[in-house]
């Protein structure tokens, strides 16, 4: 830890802080401590229940993941950020689910890879906090450590955790990404807000396949987002039609949420949408080969699923797709070129595809 501040200093430091996270593009910082013992108590009823799926590093870091000193020794402060990301102009997304031709790709994913560019921010916000102060023990984490980043963002009081476990803003909805700062600096506090979801139900009632089990709790095992993006088996058959077109992620809880009417788009460029992904159909994303898909989602957050999965994923919506002759040509043209676990969806979606 740095020398020691007075508590002046300390505000004012905080103040600076906040101001330079504005500059570097970000719509809201806060600061909380390191005590989560609820969050913690949360997290382990919900991986009892093995809501989680297969996500075993869920696991696997114990306390880690709720007791920031175990994760980056001395923490006493965490600074946490918001950066709006939805990307304008793209299509309406409900357009786009209504046209079982089209791929629904979630918005988040539509542009580079928000790893990246928060990554990138957080460290110049900790360099300049580093020249203000000089040398302090800090790290950085954008979703790629064991951290409870929504509850520390509530506690920081950059929202609160809806029903749907999103994180949720008046002013804002939830089309943002999160990223934190741990800092050994005793910066002083925010205040966490209160939750405004009240008798609310539109996300749980939204759901396709009814994967938001309880107010606050979601069953990954059911979650489209779980099963196009960290599943890496089959699909279970009891999900797939109601996967419908999306073949990455799922957006639904967020699309009828109302306090996402109040929401904006961001002026961010780097979530600008990329080929069209917005908007292409299904048997164009089909046929890309492994090499078209590896450059075409070069520095996106779809990357990391792979070509495997990606297959996979569209097999299942091309199935769900209203007849066509051409995609029933196509699925059959590509079925012995691709992978045991892909074959398997696309003979489901020719038998889906035959039935209509």
């Amino acid at each position: 830890m740095p020398a020691e501040f007075s508590q002046e200093q300390l505000q004012q430091l905080t103040v600076k802080i906040k101001r330079w996270g504005e500059s570097l593009g970000f719509q809201a910082v806060g600061i909380c401590d390191t005590d989560l013992g609820e969050a913690e108590n949360h997290l382990f009823n919900w991986l009892n229940k093995n809501h989680h799926g297969s996500m075993q590093y869920m696991q696997t870091h114990g306390t880690k993941r709720s007791r920031p000193q175990e994760l980056q020794a001395g923490t006493l402060r965490i600074i946490s950020v918001r950066m709006d990301y939805f990307p304008e102009p793209s299509q309406d997304a409900w357009q786009v689910l209504n046209n079982k031709q089209q791929a629904y790709v979630s918005r988040y994913a539509l542009g580079r890879d928000y790893h990246k560019v928060l990554r990138k921010r957080l460290q110049q916000l900790a360099n300049l906090i580093e020249k203000e102060v000089g040398d302090f023990a800090y790290r950085v984490f954008v979703d790629s450590a064991p951290v409870l980043e929504k509850a520390i963002a509530e506690k920081s009081g950059l929202g609160w955790i809806g029903k749907h476990s999103n994180l949720l803003n008046r002013e804002a909805g939830s089309w943002f990404f999160l990223g934190e700062i741990y800092v050994d600096i005793p910066l002083p506090v925010d205040s966490a807000l209160t939750s405004h979801c009240g008798k609310c139900s539109a996300c749980i009632d939204e759901c396709p396949t009814q994967a938001i089990i309880d107010n606050y709790v979601v069953d990954a095992r059911r979650c489209i987002s779980y099963l196009t993006i960290e599943n890496k088996q089959a699909i279970p058959v009891e999900f797939r039609k109601a996967m419908g077109n999306r073949i990455y992620g799922c957006d639904d809880c967020q699309l009828v949420c109302p306090w996402n009417r109040f929401s904006e788009a961001s002026k961010e460029t780097d979530f600008s949408v990329r080929h069209q992904l917005d908007s292409a159909s299904l048997l164009t994303l089909f046929q890309w080969d492994e090499a078209t898909f590896l450059k075409n989602t070069e520095g996106t957050a779809i990357r990391r699923i792979g070509y495997e999965r990606w297959l996979r994923n569209i097999a299942v919506a091309l199935g769900n797709a209203d007849y066509d002759e051409s995609i029933v040509k196509f699925l059959r043209f590509k079925r012995d070129s691709v992978s045991e676990l892909v074959r398997e969806h696309i003979d489901w979606a020719l038998r889906e595809q035959i039935k209509t």
